[in-house]
């Protein structure tokens, strides 16, 4: 061989082999398998939640990265999920409640399964993707095959609503709020005798190994799959089999129930998805809450959590029998936290720890060591541009706004640090909370969008004592803010 050709061929070789973002021929390029998981907080064996039962969660985490400090943009299923799909931060798109269209705001926007379309990809989703419901529907651009829906919210057992419609069921279903309205609360809970597929997230898991083995029939074709699990989502309508793996006696209570001292009232939540079920109590004068019922949602919560992870575990195991699992990318995603409790709150909805930590694993052939961990903080943005790089496709040139980081390299090097904090926030009161969370603090600023900075109420808290918070600080640390607020303000405001 010439000397001139051996060259080209070295550098094409390290090219290939350093560059991940570098142009791949369609049929080489890995698949992605994206779990997303309603509703849960961190409450793996692997994030170290000390009752949770989740082998199959936590067999996932030791073949690839942890994100130890992962959080949501916006606590909240609707916008959470625009966030992942969109790359856009809550604060730059505009969208921070359910019933928007992005879609109007953004007509020419590439989502994340989009983009992937465009690029060669067979795109499909199944279970909770996008949040359907609450007058938000499905982006049917997304997909390659219409969206295969199930319940988010449904009851097995005749005795749990006497057979009729209750609120959450008509409101998942687009039906009109002011009939949702008149109907039945429906119950937070219930355990039969049944089989996994009697609840949607079985017959998601079922569908979800019936698609692989139709997609493995032709390798030449990447795909990327989208499949979504409802639990541990109330109603905490699960299998009585999972809710026999745990000791109610056993299960953590909530240790602190009132709100932070020196906390605004409105950065906190009672109601709003909580009072929508029985036998919850409509009276604050109840609060906190019963012990014992307290620990029937807690153990409620736990039980759909190991339900959820035996489903996740189905479609995993499926995957290493197909052999699909060396060339596809798992990313296993939580669209927020959940309050048991913590601070008199329940579910999610605020900007505080619980609420907005979420469980993120990435396993990335060739890319990722087994068992790794990485403190680098990352956003719910961030799995768009990672992903695209993963894949080896150019990175998102995307007319919405695009607030992700390409997480690739550290992925490849946990030390590596591209943040130094997370962004997320949350409306309430007619004002916006604008928050930033670094590796000690979380600054929370409440204003009316567009308001002057100095009309802003504060929240400062300190997380070395544990991530429940207890005692607003800023008057106290005034340095701290001085120096938190700085780094705020390198965010732009936020859109109205």
């Amino acid at each position: 061989m010439k000397p001139t050709y051996l060259l080209v061929l070295y550098l094409l070789m390290i090219a290939g082999r350093h560059d991940a973002s570098a142009q791949q021929p369609a049929a080489r390029r890995p698949n992605v398998l994206l779990i997303l998981v309603d509703d849960l907080k961190p409450a793996t064996g692997s994030y170290g939640d000390p009752v949770a039962i989740t082998p199959n969660i936590d067999r996932l985490a030791s073949k690839g990265m942890q994100f130890n400090h992962a959080y949501a943009n916006q606590a909240v299923c609707g916008p959470s999920r625009y966030n992942l799909m969109l790359g856009s931060r809550s604060s730059s798109t505009g969208i921070y409640t359910f019933g928007r269209d992005f879609r109007k705001l953004y007509p020419e926007a590439v989502t994340l399964p989009q983009y992937f379309k465009q690029n060669g990809y067979h795109c499909e989703s199944m279970g909770k993707v996008y949040h359907i419901g609450h007058g938000s529907y499905n982006d049917t651009a997304s997909w390659s095959v219409p969206h295969h829906k199930d319940l988010v919210v449904e009851y097995v057992d005749p005795a749990s609503t006497g057979g009729k419609l209750t609120r959450e069921e008509a409101l998942f279903g687009n039906r009109d709020k002011d009939l949702a309205k008149t109907l039945i609360r429906g119950p937070a809970w219930e355990s039969p005798e049944v089989e996994d597929d009697a609840y949607a997230d079985g017959r998601t898991a079922n569908r979800a190994i019936q698609r692989l083995r139709a997609l493995k029939k032709n390798p030449e074709q990447p795909f990327f799959l989208a499949i979504g699990f409802a639990r541990p989502h109330l109603p905490f309508s699960v299998p009585q089999k999972y809710w026999d793996r745990y000791d109610p006696e056993k299960l953590p209570m909530p240790f602190y129930e009132k709100a932070p001292k020196g906390a605004p009232d409105y950065a906190g939540k009672r109601d709003v998805e909580i009072s929508q079920y029985s036998p919850i109590p409509l009276s604050s004068e109840q609060d906190p809450f019963p012990a014992h019922l307290t620990r029937k949602l807690i153990h409620g919560y736990y039980a759909g959590v190991s339900y959820v992870d035996t489903q996740i575990g189905k479609v995993l195991q499926e995957l290493e029998a197909l052999d699909l699992d060396e060339n596809t990318i798992v990313v296993f995603w939580g669209d927020h936290g959940f309050h048991l409790g913590e601070l008199g709150i329940w579910t999610k909805h605020v900007n505080y720890e619980l609420a907005c930590r979420i469980p993120l694993i990435v396993c990335a052939p060739g890319i990722t060591r087994p068992g790794t961990h990485t403190d680098q903080p990352a956003e719910t943005v961030d799995i768009y541009p990672t992903l695209a790089a993963l894949a080896g496709l150019d990175k998102p040139g995307v007319l919405q706004p695009f607030d992700g980081l390409s997480m690739v390299s550290v992925l490849q090097h946990p030390e590596v640090h591209i943040r130094d904090h997370v962004y997320h926030c949350f409306p309430r009161g007619g004002r916006l909370g604008r928050a930033i969370r670094t590796d000690r603090y979380r600054l929370v600023e409440w204003k009316k969008i567009g308001a002057d900075p100095q009309s802003a109420e504060l929240e400062l808290y300190d997380y070395q004592d544990g991530p429940v918070e207890h005692e607003n600080i800023a008057d106290q640390r005034p340095e701290v803010v001085a120096a938190l607020r700085k780094l705020l303000n390198t965010h732009p405001e936020a859109k109205q």
